[in-house]
């Protein structure tokens, strides 16, 4: 082969590598293209599905027929195809409907809203009396009111008198309204339910009130056990002529806990606990007898309970040396319990901050002082 030919041959190889090249490209360029067509074809048909409506059985009827509610709180009666379990059809039961034809396209099972599962729930709370200081008067208060009922309810029918049906702790915020609510349901072996009211205020339409009912309808089902609602007053507030559209749902939730109040039994085995901080706002017809009988004030802690909440929490801490609570008692004026806990728990900081495996009357000196310097 001449030098002309080889040379010309060199160019149509490199030309010949080019194009493969190019082809290899355009060829994995194709591929993510071919891809990307078809996630958009899925996306094409996920917006095609004709939505659901999720609605609640209220009663079976005949002739393949049931009665549903929905979220409005409108009570409309629709069919059912074959193919769907009938057994699965049972009030209360969660089903989806065509949008068009109102029928019955599919059943969920049957369980409680994510909202109700999401509170806290407790079989068996680890708080006892002894872990709340300086709340003697009201740990007895408490005992009589919501203990003793369900323990021994045999000696209110002796006497011939109906224990009080619930029970409000107002005070400032961390005084320990919670931790009394815990430490009697752990005394009484009972399952603790704690939810804050505005959890039960929702924007649609008669959601607050079925969260309401079904709070309630848990706790039944597992008794014995503690209702503990805090900072009632979200829902609680006195009525006014205001007729906004949240107005509105914040009194039709109230309402619906004043009836589920109105149909518990005094002996019963569920006890139920309203935490506040704001009881001059509350409405007129919780407080009346048979909703909320006895109300307990949980101040803030005086200078003795001051120091009896630090050493209970200074209990599990290593000491260095003997510590003065009556001096870190008389520092922190005006602190609520779960203030007192955060210095001890500050204090600690102090001491792994300075690499020392116990804790000085300095570091709680410190931990009081940056508190205050917090709030």
């Amino acid at each position: 082969m001449d030098e002309k030919n080889k040379q010309k041959y060199k160019e149509l190889m490199i030309r010949f590598r080019n194009l493969e090249k190019d082809h290899l490209l355009q060829g994995i360029e194709n591929q993510k293209l071919e891809r990307k067509v078809k996630e958009l074809k899925k996306e094409i048909e996920i917006h095609k599905k004709i939505p659901q409506i999720l609605a609640t059985v209220v009663d079976r009827l005949d002739d393949d027929k049931v009665a549903i509610r929905g979220t409005v709180g409108h009570t409309l009666i629709v069919g059912y195809p074959k193919d769907i379990n009938e057994e699965l059809l049972i009030p209360g039961a969660r089903v989806a409907l065509n949008e068009h034809t109102m029928s019955i396209v599919e059943v969920y099972p049957d369980e409680k809203d994510a909202e109700v599962k999401a509170m806290e729930i407790e079989e068996k709370p680890d708080v006892n009396y002894e872990d709340i200081g300086g709340l003697e008067t009201q740990i007895r208060e408490i005992k009589e009111t919501v203990e003793l009922p369900l323990k021994h309810p045999e000696i209110f029918e002796e006497i011939g008198i109906d224990p009080p049906k619930g029970i409000l702790l107002q005070g400032p915020p961390g005084t320990g309204k919670t931790l009394l609510a815990k430490a009697v349901a752990k005394q009484t072996n009972a399952t603790f339910i704690k939810l804050v009211a505005s959890e039960f205020v929702n924007k649609f339409l008669g959601e607050g009130a079925r969260y309401v009912r079904e709070v309630f309808e848990l706790a039944r089902e597992k008794t014995p056990s503690i209702i503990f609602i805090d900072e009632i007053d979200a829902i609680g507030t006195r009525r006014t002529e205001n007729h906004t559209g949240g107005e509105k749902e914040v009194h039709r939730t109230l309402m619906q806990l004043l009836s589920e109040l109105d149909g518990f039994d005094q002996r019963g085995d569920v006890g139920i606990i309203a935490a506040t901080n704001r009881i001059d706002i509350l409405d007129e017809a919780l407080l009346r007898p048979g909703r909320f009988d006895r109300t307990i004030e949980v101040p803030l802690p005086n200078t003795e309970s001051r120091k009896d909440i630090l050493q209970i929490h200074a209990k599990k801490m290593k000491l260095d040396e003997k510590i003065d609570f009556n001096k870190l008692a008389n520092l922190t004026e005006g602190f609520s319990g779960a203030d007192l806990k955060a210095v001890c728990t500050e204090a600690g900081m102090y001491a792994i901050r300075s690499k020392r495996r116990k804790v000085i009357q300095k570091d709680f000196i410190n931990a009081i002082e940056k508190m205050i310097k917090l709030n």
